[in-house]
């Protein structure tokens, strides 16, 4: 198989590191790959806070939930939705400044994933492990004055990467044919597809090596949407100066 197929197709999230740092380079490296996804008209709307301190890695673990994975990763990058730059440019042409539209939040926050995942997989392609971490967005405010961040600017999730020290099970995903819909989108498939696929990973969670569990899909989604609502992100977006318009 093409070997970026593979690395895409095995890809598990590493949340156990080994104490071994990444050199400086090759993280330069990693972020100048990353650069080359596609970003909306060019406008590369995203930068990134490479967090170093000790305590600041604490502090931002704790706020995630106590992920201390935060903590051990040879690094710990946020992942930063950023119209800072697209601003000073439409000042400079005289087109004044951002007033916050829909289409320019959905237009950062789509070229900073896109710039994530890129670097996600280059990191992959070298030996890395590495894992998102939402559960910044637990408490966005604390992080954004913890990281200095400016209006018009964002923290979507941080990136945790360094050198594996565990081997977690792939996890299988949904089938093609569950996502893949042809000319027309076919709604009548999904309470059958979510029962199969449930019971596809409920035989995933009790048969994995590790960190056996009796639970599926369904229970599994449920929770992560309707527990974590996060309903004082709007507030939040809208004080730095998006989702006004």
């Amino acid at each position: 198989m093409n070997p970026i197929l593979q690395a895409q197709q095995n890809h598990k999230s590493i949340r156990q590191y080994q104490d071994k740092a990444i050199e400086a380079s090759l993280l330069i490296e990693l972020i100048k790959s990353a650069q080359g996804a596609a970003s909306s008209s060019f406008i590369q709307a995203y930068s990134l806070v490479q967090v170093t301190t000790p305590e600041n890695r604490a502090k931002i673990a704790a706020l995630a939930g106590g992920q201390k994975w935060v903590e051990s990763a040879a690094e710990f990058l946020v992942i930063c939705a950023d119209l800072t730059r697209v601003e000073q440019c439409s000042l400079e042409q005289g087109l004044g400044k951002l007033e916050g539209n829909t289409e320019h939040f959905i237009a950062a926050t789509t070229d900073a994933t896109f710039m994530a995942q890129n670097l996600m997989l280059g990191a992959e392609s070298v030996g890395l492990g590495a894992v998102f971490i939402g559960g910044i967005r637990n408490d966005p405010a604390q992080v954004a004055e913890l990281l200095n961040l400016p209006d018009q600017v964002y923290p979507i999730f941080g990136l945790c990467l360094g050198y594996p020290d565990a081997k977690p099970d792939l996890k299988p995903r949904l089938p093609v044919d569950v996502i893949l819909h042809k000319d027309r989108y076919d709604a009548s498939r999904c309470v059958e597809d979510v029962k199969a696929y449930d019971a596809q990973m409920q035989a995933y969670y009790q048969s994995r090596g590790d960190n056996q569990k009796s639970s599926n899909w369904s229970e599994q989604t449920a929770n992560a949407v309707q527990k974590k609502k996060r309903e004082h992100m709007l507030n939040f977006l809208q004080n730095r100066g998006f989702l006004n318009r």
